[in-house]
């Protein structure tokens, strides 16, 4: 419920504040006043795109404030939740417009953009102008009411959950199968590559290792002889060195008593010889094991060249590289032996979404079916009551063919204002009186099965008077009963039925003139009522037909 606003710099409006009451409010003025001002206010913290023109004092920035008391509205306190913002007692949005254009908006004094204020308003106001009237021809709304009708809401949830799973489900299939068909226009060639790296049976390191041995293989020669050079010095030349040492160490072992750092000497050259015979039995032995092998080194050349075209032809450069294509490529064709499996698993899944949400939208579309009748009878006889006696509405609910985010039915209202039996789509051939006059009814009926907004109407009761207009007003009374409705009118018949009257004035103010509002007490109403009925000096019969309408409740 918007139990107040508040108004800083707007238009002709220097400043000023509303306290509304909860049930049926009507403001009232003369044309000019500023009623349609209030409104535009109220629209900017609606989330409505700010205009700098507005401003009144460009020194100044335009505030408009509403204050809503909404905590015991679910999905009010789970969108505040939702975004992170506080829930309080008392629900307050801002607006701030400077005079170089920037605007702010507020949600409990956090900032928030435009969208999160647009997504927040339209769960607490529905504004309903003249020119608004053409939401009642469009399908989505028409679906709504029928399903508001019908109690829907949870038969909706469920089919909703069926209906997005079995949506991801076939996107999820088709997306199997472009992967197949791709799998498929790869495979001959991926198990060609596959087998032929299969087929050359690499291990790890191998081509590393091969290149190692060949090098080895191809230096032999060379390598056996300057080993078999080394050993022929050292224990097989005219004056080997082994031997050489052998004598020496005896040598001085003849005269190691006699001097003390001799045994030492004597010590090293015999460690000495020991070492080099050493050495020379291991050469010998390598050498013995340096034989070249053409047959091997032809075998090593050719595997060698096989994996260097291999890593060639893949763009790599080792053969464990090569190894990690090899497995690769048999996890791509394993693939395609797995997914099958996978797109029959898939199908499934699609195919079961799709019978839970048939049956669900069948059940949906026959709840709204059981709708239709009660629904035309109470619409035409609301015509009747609102002035409109020759006009006559139909509801169709039938089969659209497919599967919607709201079900399986294509709906339509039809209309007919003149008794022709020629009904045609609503959005087609009614006016904007009857379009409005139309919202009004459907509104009041769907009104008790939704958890509707505050209602704003502004000046939807343009083009009736009298009883039509009377009748209106008994509607928006009845509205009034379960929730808060705010009507600018300029019918007396409408305003005589409100619980809270308010005036829109002009008043100068220095150089300017300035919009003022105030809630009228019950003879300011009388007055206000009969001059709206009468003229500025309205007769005693006016003021009569007045004091009847206001306190006629």
């Amino acid at each position: 419920m918007l139990h107040k606003i508040h108004i800083q710099n707007y238009a002709i409006i220097d400043e000023l504040e509303i306290a509304f009451s909860q049930k049926l409010n009507a403001i009232t003025g003369e044309t000019g006043a500023g009623k349609s001002i209030i409104v535009g206010a109220l629209g900017l913290i609606l989330g409505q795109r700010a205009d700098t023109s507005v401003l009144v004092d460009k020194d100044k920035k335009c505030i408009v404030e509403g204050f809503f008391t909404a905590k015991t509205k679910t999905a009010v306190t789970t969108w505040l939740q939702q975004n992170d913002l506080d829930v309080e007692e008392e629900l307050v949005i801002r607006r701030e417009i400077s005079a170089a254009g920037k605007s702010r908006a507020f949600i409990n004094d956090t900032p928030v953009t435009l969208q999160q204020l647009n997504n927040l308003s339209a769960l607490l106001v529905d504004m309903h102008q003249q020119f608004d009237t053409l939401e009642i021809g469009e399908s989505d709304f028409q679906q709504q009411v029928m399903d508001a009708l019908a109690d829907n809401a949870a038969l909706l949830k469920e089919y909703s959950n069926y209906y997005r799973q079995w949506g991801q489900a076939k996107k999820e299939l088709e997306e199997l199968l472009e992967q197949k068909a791709q799998f498929e226009k790869e495979a001959d060639y991926n198990r060609f590559q596959y087998q032929e790296l299969e087929d050359a049976g690499l291990k790890e390191n191998e081509l590393e290792n091969i290149d190692e041995e060949l090098q080895l293989l191809n230096n032999a020669g060379d390598i056996k002889a300057a080993v078999e050079k080394v050993y022929y010095v050292l224990e097989e030349g005219e004056e080997p060195i082994v031997q050489q040492l052998k004598s020496l160490q005896a040598l001085v072992g003849n005269y190691a008593a006699l001097h003390p750092g001799l045994a030492g000497l004597q010590k090293r050259l015999l460690e000495a010889q020991i070492e080099l015979k050493d050495i020379a039995g291991e050469i010998n032995g390598i050498s013995n094991h340096f034989q070249f092998d053409p047959a091997k080194a032809d075998e090593l050349n050719n595997r060698l060249s096989m994996g260097y075209k291999l890593q060639k032809k893949h763009g790599v450069g080792s053969t464990n590289e090569l190894l990690q294509i090899q497995q690769q490529l048999e996890q791509k064709l394993q693939a395609v032996l797995n997914i099958d499996t996978a797109i029959d698993e898939k199908q499934k899944a699609v195919n079961d979404n799709v019978q839970h949400a048939t049956a669900l939208a069948a059940e949906i579309s026959a709840s709204r079916q059981a709708q239709v009748k009660p629904l035309q009878d109470n619409i035409n006889k609301l015509l009747k009551q609102v002035g409109m006696p020759n006009a006559r509405m139909q509801v169709t609910v039938s089969p659209s063919g497919q599967l919607t985010a709201n079900g399986s039915d294509a709906i339509e209202f039809l209309f007919d204002a003149n008794k022709s039996d020629r009904f045609l789509p609503l959005r087609k051939v009614a006016s904007g009186g009857e379009l409005s006059r139309i919202m009004l009814s459907v509104k009041s009926l769907v009104a008790q099965h939704m958890d509707l907004p505050t209602l704003i109407f502004d000046e939807i009761d343009t083009g009736i008077s009298g009883e039509a207009a009377l009748q209106v007003g008994l509607i928006m009374k009845k509205l009034a009963r379960d929730m808060q409705v705010i009507c600018i009118t300029h019918q007396p018949q409408i305003a005589g039925k409100a619980n809270a009257h308010y005036f829109v004035y002009k008043q100068p103010v220095g150089n300017k003139v300035n919009t003022g509002i105030k809630q009228l007490q019950n003879s300011e109403r009388v007055t206000a009522i009969a001059q709206m009925i009468g003229g500025e000096k309205p007769s005693a019969a006016a003021l009569e037909n007045a004091r009847e309408m206001v306190e006629g409740d």
